[in-house]
């Protein structure tokens, strides 16, 4: 029970912050599972289940509070399903610690950007689809491999690209859930073949309830918190975010953690 509860906050705190800032609900909880010795294809797996109901949670919150942009939406899932399907393969086969380096410093150069454009005018004009393709497809990719990403990857790269914050952000939390049921029906597949013969979700089912409840609880707040917090602030706020993260992977990455 204390560990269902303890999920549950995580769970909870977590998809408070992703609903807010367009990220982390994946990278949170697949560093606090991964930290309980979960193996990184596991955490991946076990935090896509629970992502099945928390981005349908937070998604209906974004579409109540009108903070979807539907052109950008249908332009970015479909290169986000092929790429968490290819990340699911790669990470059933192989390490997926070995991206770490790369996403680390992309997730520190997009903050360092984000943070100077909270200062200046926000521009706020479509994002071109040659942009959208490939980050939509390395997004996914990141995501299903680390077990985290389509926020990081997807939201900095839009906001960078010129995209308003506000419908940026509810555009990829919504969006979240076709990227989550692509990546476990991926996970399933690659089990029931057994291409993955590690699989095991038996020790795993407390965690995975206690971040659906804590997720589904906070998915209403975070809808309310993305149509309120001033454009400037969720920039800055977002920023400050993805360099915490990266430093925090810096630090996993040289043995300081």
């Amino acid at each position: 029970m204390v560990d269902f509860m303890m999920f549950v906050i995580v769970g909870f705190l977590a998809q408070a912050v992703d609903g807010a800032l367009g990220m982390a609900y994946g990278v949170i909880s697949s560093t606090v599972l991964i930290s309980f010795g979960v193996a990184p294809a596991q955490a991946s797996a076990s935090v896509h289940a629970a992502e099945l109901f928390t981005t349908a949670a937070a998604g209906s919150a974004h579409l109540y509070h009108r903070n979807i942009d539907w052109r950008l939406f249908w332009r970015l899932v479909p290169f986000g399903v092929a790429g968490g399907m290819a990340g699911t393969w790669m990470i059933t086969s192989l390490d997926g610690e070995q991206a770490k380096p790369f996403v680390t410093l992309y997730l520190a150069v997009i903050g360092l950007w984000l943070l100077v454009r909270s200062f200046r005018v926000i521009p706020s004009k479509p994002v071109r689809l040659p942009i959208v393709a490939p980050l939509g497809a390395v997004a996914g990719f990141l995501d299903a491999a680390g077990g985290g990403g389509w926020g990081p990857v997807a939201t900095t790269g839009l906001l960078g690209a010129g995209g308003q914050p506000r419908y940026v952000i509810g555009t990829v939390s919504a969006s979240e859930f076709l990227i989550a049921l692509s990546v476990s029906t991926s996970f399933l597949a690659a089990m029931l073949t057994g291409h993955w013969e590690e699989a095991a979700f038996g020790a795993y089912g407390t965690s995975i309830a206690g971040l659906i409840v804590g997720g589904v609880i906070a998915a209403p707040i975070s809808g309310w918190m993305v149509k309120t917090i001033a454009e400037k602030t969720l920039l800055t706020m977002v920023g400050c975010l993805i360099l915490l993260l990266a430093g925090y992977q810096t630090a996993s990455l040289f043995g300081f953690l």
